[in-house]
């Protein structure tokens, strides 16, 4: 059977991550943060605070990923860790909602910032989403050398943008740093710390989220006991500094007390940066950071069920790889035709709020199963996580308090998304256990 060739290096690698947790984010979440936490400090905390989780979770994903450098990612991981079940139903939750729900969350996100700049209808910001989507996969599909390029280029394209947002604010004084104080103490009006500080680090996880994507391309990326790990740990280091120097930034424009929603901080941000084209200009530097947010997505999404298929665990065409273009190709058509649709149902956002406590389990689960493979072997990984097991513990114990958080705050959401997940253990069962090509031996 034909193999995926490995054409990804380090950075195109690292451009991944930066690439697909960047998005508009970035713009809206420091607003809501500022508000809770009252305080430039708690602001910094919070931020640092994620950045050291994430990191946590990538160098345990570094060790999964140069243990078992294949397409999937999670799917794979779970697999070898706890069998084909469990990673069936990851896969069953992949395809069916978060991989084509965020897709068309980010490209009708994209299409409505620039529909502010070219006044779209809303028919027209629906058909210029679905465009982008099938443009995007037609890149990747003509080859993921061109798609690696488009990722890296737009990620360096997002990061000059906002190093340009951030220099042009502080070398031309547009801003007062009188807003940085008090720098410790909470501004009056602000909510309990303690509930402040719950919020404040679920915001930050969701604006961290996808780092763990890039083992997806596993089998695409060269010398991966090595790359992999290094992009992992870059990546998340790069947005931690790009999330911290961003929110400095706009503190320094708009004192915390006129905050009150994300997009009017961004808003008044930009006003103060560019005057009445502020607006403009923002949604401009929006529509690029989601768009290679989107095309990293697009890239990666698709990897799982291939991995799936070439178990035997979905359909058999997915596992099929293009005789010119040497990509999964059916895989990638089937996510941007299920993105598209539901891009014209208009639905996903309901949908993938559902979904978020599952996902945050899966990527624990994905870390536990590092514990059951080091008991197996902790020779021969090609890489072994820094500072094992206290690395994975930290994250972990991080991931239950937020689902404890999200949990709490919303149960039926997060009952409910357990339950239509759960839906996908019978039809493994049913339809799929006895084609999988291959028995896992789980401890």
């Amino acid at each position: 059977m034909p193999e995926l060739k490995r054409q990804i290096g380090l950075r195109t690698a690292a451009a991944l991550v930066v690439g697909e947790v960047i998005a508009v984010g970035i713009f809206l979440t420091p607003a809501g943060m500022a508000k809770q936490l009252g305080s430039p400090m708690w602001l910094l905390i919070v931020w640092l605070a994620m950045g050291a989780m994430a990191l946590c979770g990538a160098l345990c994903y570094g060790e999964l990923a140069a243990r078992y450098p294949e397409a999937g990612g999670g799917y794979v991981y779970l697999r070898e860790g706890f069998g084909p079940a469990v990673a069936f139903m990851y896969g069953w939750m992949a395809f069916l909602v978060m991989d084509p729900g965020l897709t068309a969350a980010l490209a009708v996100g994209l299409a409505t910032y620039a529909g502010y700049i070219v006044n779209l209808t809303p028919w027209g910001t629906k058909l210029l989403a679905i465009a982008t989507i099938v443009a995007i996969a037609l890149v990747n599909i003509r080859g993921v050398r061109l798609g690696a390029w488009f990722v890296r280029a737009l990620m360096f394209l997002k990061l000059g943008l906002l190093a340009f947002v951030i220099l042009w604010g502080i070398v031309f004084q547009l801003g007062d740093w009188s807003n940085f104080t008090p720098f410790v103490a909470r501004h009056p009006n602000s909510p309990p710390l303690l509930g402040a500080l719950a919020g404040g680090l679920v915001g930050a996880f969701f604006s961290f989220a996808g780092w763990w994507d890039l083992g997806r391309l596993a089998g695409e990326v060269k010398d991966p006991a090595r790359a992999l790990p290094k992009a992992l740990t870059l990546g998340v280091i790069v947005v931690t500094i790009v999330y911290i120097l961003t929110s400095l930034v706009f503190v320094y424009l708009v004192p915390l007390d006129q905050v009150t929603t994300g997009e009017t901080f961004a808003a008044q941000a930009g006003e103060v940066l560019f005057g009445r084209a502020g607006g403009l200009v923002f949604s401009s530097i929006v529509v690029v950071a989601v768009l290679g947010s989107l095309a990293a997505v697009v890239m990666s999404a698709p990897r799982v069920y291939f991995a799936m298929a070439r178990d035997g665990l979905f359909i058999p065409a997915v596992a099929a790889i293009h005789p010119r273009f040497e990509t999964p190709a059916f895989a990638i058509a089937l996510q941007a035709s299920l993105a598209s649709v539901l891009v014209l149902v208009g639905t996903f956002n309901d949908i993938i709020s559902y979904f978020v406590f599952v996902v945050i389990v899966f990527v624990a689960l994905t870390v536990v199963a590092l514990f059951r493979l080091r008991r197996r072997s902790a020779a021969n990984a090609g890489y072994l996580t820094p500072g094992y097991p206290v690395t994975p513990i930290v994250f972990l114990a991080l991931i239950v308090l937020l689902l404890v958080l999200l949990g709490g705050n919303n149960p039926k959401q997060a009952f409910l998304g357990v339950a239509v997940v759960s839906l996908g253990l019978p039809f493994y069962f049913l339809v799929f256990r006895t084609r999988g090509k291959a028995t896992y031996d789980v401890d």
